[in-house]
């Protein structure tokens, strides 16, 4: 699944005309908001403040391959969701921030107390505020596309995969019912047989996709406050190919005619894992390029937190792991909100106090995380930074 996840920006960029075309494109449909643009605006002015800036931020940088948006932003800030104001301290020559490439250079300026981060390249022999900066745009093009917000590798496979449906939904899946010479389990390259709930056949219609998604052991997502089931999440095992629709046939035997139900044929293509009869599918959705911008929300996260660990028996998520969430579209949630994770405070006994009153302790800021994915309840974040393991249960808050 083709995958550009880009935004963050506010390093480098490339003025409009110097864009590829792809670029150009992207940037056009997934212009910045009012209110980043306000800041980056406020920011174009002053610069930000030096207190601002992360320790150890380099006065010169050149971007290179595998460096991602977010390593680049926390490398120059100490909260790498703000990145408005990383983006204003270029705003003279950045006109639209969700584009980046290798090889771009940043210079960062500092004087009276405040920051601005510069593209192009030191020019003179003067020092201080006698330096000039030459703009100069200097990139690699990687097949004309831009840095990725986070490594491809650590989400692409959960844009397709983790599947959240309802319970009329997956009551109505296609199911698996036979095979090929009785195997037992289906691999790449096999075909089986499929039948639709009753009273919906699964057919062949002409021009309508014919890609399924194929899933089993959905599991019911309970709210770790209330205990209401808010999606069934399904594994998933590969994909297959529609070659030919469920029908009905008839045929004359013993003076009567009968009606036999004919499954449908399906080729497996994709296997992640041994498929069998009674998997389920369900149409795979359209390819999509995915464009966000981390930011800190601007919903309420009233009572929001982690759901379950996606495709691990351990107790404890770690650094890179993929999470669920008990907030989803329907909430006001979308691809991009950073959110702060708290550790829930132990429950100890006061030994200091005669009557040993049992108290809890403060929850704590354990690290962060950022949603790449949302279904209408639920949503899938993967964790930025942690210091020690993330539970079900923790809560989540505006990194703010």
């Amino acid at each position: 699944m083709p995958v550009r996840l880009i935004g963050l920006v506010a390093a480098a960029g490339l003025t409009a005309a110097a864009l590829p075309a792809a670029a150009q494109s992207a940037a056009a449909t997934y212009p910045v908001t009012p209110t980043q643009r306000a800041v980056a605006q406020a920011a174009a002015q002053s610069g930000v403040p030096e207190s601002e800036l992360a320790p150890g931020a380099p006065d010169i940088y050149t971007v290179k391959r595998g460096d991602t948006l977010w390593a680049i932003s926390g490398m120059y800030l100490r909260r790498p969701w703000r990145w408005p104001e990383l983006w204003g301290m270029n705003l003279s020559e950045i006109r639209n921030p969700h584009l980046i490439y290798p090889g771009q250079q940043l210079y960062l300026e500092r004087s009276g107390g405040m920051a601005r981060l510069r593209t192009g390249r030191p020019v003179g022999s003067g020092s201080g505020d006698q330096a000039r900066i030459e703009p100069r745009t200097r990139y690699d093009r990687i097949g004309e596309n831009p840095l990725p917000t986070l490594r491809p590798s650590a989400i692409e496979p959960f844009l397709a995969q983790p599947l959240v449906i309802d319970a009329p939904t997956l009551g109505n899946a296609p199911r698996f019912v036979g095979t090929q010479e009785d195997r037992v389990m289906l691999a790449r390259g096999d075909r089986a047989y499929v039948r639709g709930a009753p009273g919906s056949p699964l057919a062949l219609v002409p021009g309508a996709p014919r890609g399924y998604r194929v899933f089993r052991d959905a599991i019911p997502l309970r709210d770790p406050s209330t205990g209401e089931i808010l999606g069934y999440e399904a594994q998933y095992l590969g994909r297959a190919d529609l070659v030919r629709g469920e029908t009905v046939e008839t045929s004359l035997r013993d003076g009567k005619q009968l009606s036999e139900i004919v499954p449908a044929s399906v080729d497996i293509t994709v296997t992640k894992e041994e498929i069998r009869i009674g998997d389920r599918l369900l149409p795979e959705p359209p390819t999509a390029t995915t464009l966000y911008t981390p930011r800190a929300p601007n919903v309420p996260l009233e009572n929001a937190r982690v759901l379950s660990i996606y495709g691990s028996a351990v107790l404890d998520a770690a650094q890179n792991q993929v999470v669920s969430i008990n907030k989803g579209s329907r909430d006001g949630v979308e691809p991009g909100f950073v959110m702060a994770i708290l550790s829930e405070g132990e429950r100890v006994i006061d030994r200091t106090d005669p009557e040993r009153v049992r108290i809890k302790l403060p929850d704590e800021r354990n690290g962060l995380l950022m949603v790449f994915r949302t279904f209408d309840r639920v949503s899938y974040g993967l964790i930025l930074n942690i210091r020690t393991g993330v539970k079900i249960g923790d809560r989540l808050v505006s990194p703010e």
